[in-house]
């Protein structure tokens, strides 16, 4: 059995005059990158695999998640392709992913990322809000064979906000 976690990064800023790949969080996506990866840390066991977009936005709240969990840096990558707005890339990197690890959690972006969970889960969501998380098991033992799976969750940031 597999289980992908899929975690969209947080709320950016455009204040910035940067480029889109270094926008930063702003203040609530500091907040709720932190809260979110603590509620998380939680709820599930650690991941084995942790693979996130280089983007800042996304890179930074990956780093609130590997320090809840306290995940050593061999646990931990940084892929190209999932800065990726579709999903095919992002898709590239999930089934790619060795066969010995059993659960994989990715950072990323939408539309990408709402896509493959509508795709691969089957409970529907218009939206994957940022910093949405959901979490989906699969009765495969192979990445490179998931398609139809069962969504065991979703948390969104504004289920846990005070």
């Amino acid at each position: 059995m597999k289980t992908l976690y899929l975690v969209r990064h947080a709320k950016s800023s455009w204040e910035h005059n940067v480029s889109d790949r270094e926008r930063p969080l702003k203040g609530r996506g500091l907040n709720d990158a932190e809260a979110m990866a603590l509620e998380v840390s939680n709820r599930i066991e650690a991941p084995e695999l942790v693979i996130s977009s280089p983007a800042n936005r996304a890179h930074t709240t990956f780093l609130f998640f590997k320090e809840a969990f306290s995940l050593k840096d061999e646990q931990c990558r940084i892929d190209e392709r999932l800065y990726d707005f579709g999903g095919q890339s992002v898709m590239e990197v999930v089934h790619e992913t060795p066969r010995e690890i059993d659960s994989l959690m990715i950072f990323g972006h939408n539309h990408a990322f709402t896509s493959i969970v509508n795709m691969l889960g089957d409970k529907y969501l218009d939206n994957l809000p940022t910093c949405g998380f959901a979490a989906i098991a699969f009765q495969e033992d192979d990445w490179s064979k998931i398609k139809n799976g069962k969504t065991l969750t979703t948390l969104f940031p504004k289920e846990i906000r005070k």
